[in-house]
């Protein structure tokens, strides 16, 4: 029987190719979207999850507001780790985590045996400072080493196993332990363990392991602001594992007596406040909030939307199977009427159809399968970086594939598979099975079916133009100052002030270069960066403000505008300030002239206001302009105005060229690496423009499969109304007039799937622009554009098979019976 039932299967896929190919193609599509769609949601969820203990295992970030404005970090004051150990009771671990200033990287020298010169990395990363309870928190398998004592000491390290190797490739891991490894020109520390590399999908990527008290030997322990309360850096980062049956609340409770303790000011009032929090491990890789320095962060909304996405293509899949499969349910009556004249039950017939169904949806998943290699390198932008091909070897992916197409085929099945085995077979032997209530009822469930494909279609058309504006907005609008050309590099950690000016002398000498100037961080830059600044009317004014300092070039290479006073003078120290108009406002002053020349303290020191500047963005579009200062002082970050690439002038290239030379020339043992300005910008974006990519190819597909559906519909129609075209042509209708009379009724489907598509793509993107503060308007012209380019790509699917049939000889279509 299913012999017979698999045999009757393929001559109906045969006999009806362009039914088949359309429905194995539109569930190609929703299945391959699933699929990679489950490989990154596989991969992103297994994050972190080999910790043993997990549920106990937590970060402490912070909370705060300042000047009303909230932020969130991941780091912490470098003093709280030693705190918590002393000071706060049910944790079975504390876990500090501090990495090298700067980009995280650190200069390694290490001399090997038999070799003349010391191997030389310039730029190691992975590096970081703990303890020995780091390695009780993390499943680490020990090598060599005692994990007990390993870290105990000062100016030790232990290594992973990769490391190791790359090291020192000749020794065997046993004779590694004790040899020395050199940190930036400033200490020495002895291997004393060596571990296994984890292997594992984890937030924890360090591989190279510097005990914790060597901060307190060097001059690390200034540097790292290990007494500081009420400043922190980036780089520092501490875990804590509860003590079994303890609450995060009961820890919480105490940090924040211990922060009040150690910084009063924190919670002075309601607008500047300050709170530790623990953030749960399962949370770190999913918490764009605390996204910690170099932290790879993947919110799940970004996840619930790309499952949705899969949801929405397959529901297209199905929705064109069901249509297709009932409109050529004529098709199949006599033969549904003579099985059950026959004896077939109706349990019988139905299950005939869904096996049909599976074979089809199979034939589709083995498509998808094989296009899956393809496909991840197509979507290499959207796919992190370990997820490999190899990936759907797994014997879950295999499993989901099975789920999915059992899935798949009932839900399109089912329905149509009700509808064949439904008619009687009196009826259909007498051909009135099709003039009765059901066909009716058939029809109306099709159209409502096409209506809801068009609206998932239009409603992702929308959704990505809306985005695609707000990305365009964030990009181009007036930022405050200019960022077109300009690149940024830092001079080595050691830079001498007498090479900053020879470098910036030869660098303003370079004929394509319009200005250069020494300073610190970019107007706009990823991570803010705040001091404590106070100006003392009655009552005193003490709030965070972001510094920003550099030479009096600063801020004609970035073309900001002075509302009033003057510019900064040449310093090696700060001796004065620039404030932006927010920060006038703030201090009270109505005009910007009414700042020039009173005083702010900073330091213990009286400092001068000698101009106010005008606003400009220094983080994304989606936090306010906050007050900033610009101090009169020198620095290691070089800002460089390249002149414009005109014709016949000597292109941004060769200009950066040259200044690879002159930097080489000074520091030849240094790698020279720049960023552009508008780069650095449009990486705050970087998740939605990959997000807007991702919808662009989720709309061309959605309209591609609600097409196809369209098509078959339109086809099949065609085919049903064949003799009634050849009468009207002989009755004088014109091909124009048939066309109009076949596409009218689809297009009509088009507006009514617009119409309803529309409310809810302005409430969804009305939601996600308020993540904006400055953003824009939601204009009607948007889904004006949308509704026409649906008309026009449905108008063209229909008109070719509607001007087909209305050119044909009538003749032959009132000859076939």
């Amino acid at each position: 029987m299913f012999r017979n039932y698999l045999r009757t299967a393929f001559r109906l896929f045969i006999r009806h190719k362009a039914f088949t190919a359309i429905n194995v193609l539109g569930l190609s599509i929703g299945i391959s979207a699933s699929l990679i769609i489950f490989l990154i949601a596989h991969y992103e969820f297994s994050y972190d999850n080999f910790v043993p203990n997990s549920d106990r295992v937590y970060r402490v970030v912070m909370d705060a507001k300042f000047n009303g404005d909230e932020g969130h970090s991941a780091a912490v004051p470098a003093p709280l780790s030693q705190a918590l150990q002393q000071e706060v009771s049910g944790l079975e671990l504390v876990v500090p985590v501090m990495q090298f200033q700067g980009d995280a990287t650190a200069k390694v020298s290490i001399q090997r045996e038999g070799a003349a010169e010391p191997l030389i990395l310039k730029k190691q990363a992975g590096i970081i400072f703990t303890n020995s309870p780091y390695f009780s928190m993390l499943p680490f398998q020990w090598l060599t080493g005692s994990p007990a004592t390993a870290l105990k000491n000062p100016f030790t390290v232990v290594l992973t196993e990769s490391r190791a190797r790359q090291y020192f490739p000749t020794e065997d891991l046993p004779d590694i332990l004790g040899k020395e490894i050199k940190y930036q020109d400033d200490f020495t520390a002895t291997v004393s363990g060596i571990v296994q590399d984890l292997n594992k999908t984890t937030s924890f990527e360090a591989v190279e392991f510097i005990s914790f008290a060597t901060i307190a030997q060097t001059h690390l322990q200034d540097n790292f602001m290990m007494q500081v309360w009420n400043d922190w850096m980036a780089y520092s980062q501490v875990y804590v594992k509860l003590a079994p049956n303890n609450k995060a609340v009961n820890v919480e409770n105490q940090l924040v007596a211990l922060l009040k303790k150690y910084n009063k000011d924190a919670n002075k009032d309601k607008a500047n406040t300050m709170r530790f929090q623990l953030q749960p491990l399962s949370d770190l890789h999913f918490n764009k909030d605390y996204s910690g320095f170099n932290q790879r962060v993947v919110p799940k909304s970004v996840l619930y939307g790309l499952f949705a996405v899969a949801g929405f293509l397959l529901l297209l899949a199905c929705i064109n199977f069901i249509n297709l499969t009932t409109a050529n349910a004529a098709r199949r009556a006599k033969e549904i009427g003579i099985r059950k004249a026959m004896g077939s039950s109706r349990k019988q017939l139905i299950m005939q159809f869904l096996g049909e169904t599976f074979v089809l949806t199979l034939l589709a998943t083995i498509v998808s399968f094989c296009l899956a290699p393809a496909l991840l390198k197509l979507f290499a932008d959207f796919i992190p970086a370990g997820l490999q091909a190899q990936s759907l070897r797994q014997p879950a992916i295999f499993l989901f594939l099975f789920l999915l197409t059992v899935l798949v085929s009932f839900l399109s099945g089912l329905y149509p598979a009700f509808v064949l085995s439904g008619y009687q077979p009196i009826k259909v032997l007498k051909a009135q099975s099709f003039v009765s209530g059901n066909e009716i009822k058939q029809v109306w469930i099709r159209k409502a079916l096409t209506v809801s494909q068009f609206a998932i279609a239009q409603i992702f058309v929308v959704a990505t133009l809306i985005m695609s504006k707000q990305i365009n907005y964030s990009l181009h609008t007036e930022l405050g100052f200019n960022k077109e050309g300009i690149i940024t590099f830092f001079l080595p950690r050691d830079t001498v002030t007498t090479h900053r000016q020879q470098l910036l002398n030869e660098i303003n000498a370079i004929p394509a270069i319009e200005l250069a100037s020494t300073g610190f961080l970019a107007p706009i830059e990823e991570g803010p960066a705040f001091t404590n600044i106070s100006y003392a009317p009655k009552p005193e004014i003490k709030d965070p403000v972001q510094i920003r300092w550099g030479d009096p070039n600063y801020i004609q290479v970035y073309k900001i505008k002075l509302l009033a006073g003057r510019n900064i003078q040449a310093s090696d120290s700060i001796k004065e300030f620039l404030i932006n108009a927010t920060y006038a406002k703030l201090l009270g002053f109505k005009n910007p002239e009414e700042a020039i020349g009173k005083q702010l303290s900073y330091n213990d020191k009286k400092l001068p206001i000698v101009g106010v500047m005008q606003d400009f963005h220094e983080q994304s579009m989606r936090t306010s302009i906050t007050p900033l200062v610009l101090a009169g002082n020198n620095g290691d970050v070089f800002h460089v105005r390249l002149k414009p690439n005109l014709s016949g002038t000597a292109n941004w290239q060769q200009a950066i060229s040259a200044i690879q030379k002159a930097y080489h020339q000074i520091y030849p043992d240094e790698d020279f690496e720049y960023r552009f300005v508008d780069e650095m910008v449009a990486h705050f974006y970087q998740t939605e423009q990959r997000t807007a990519r991702l919808l662009s190819w989720a709309t061309g597909l959605s309209v591609l499969i609600s097409c196809l559906g369209l098509l078959g519909l339109v086809m099949y129609t065609i085919n049903t109304r064949t003799k009634e075209i050849g009468i009207r042509k002989i009755l004088g209708a014109s091909v124009n007039s048939i066309a109009a009379m076949l596409s009218q009724d689809f297009l009509k489907l088009v507006i009514l799937a617009n119409i309803l598509a529309w409310p809810l793509v302005w409430y969804g993107m009305h939601r996600w622009l308020q993540d904006f503060v400055y953003r824009i308007e939601i204009s009607w012209g948007v889904f004006v554009l949308a509704g026409v380019a649906a008309l026009l790509i449905a108008l063209l699917t229909i008109s070719f098979q509607a001007i087909k049939a209305a050119v044909a000889n009538p003749v032959d279509a009132l000859r076939n019976e």
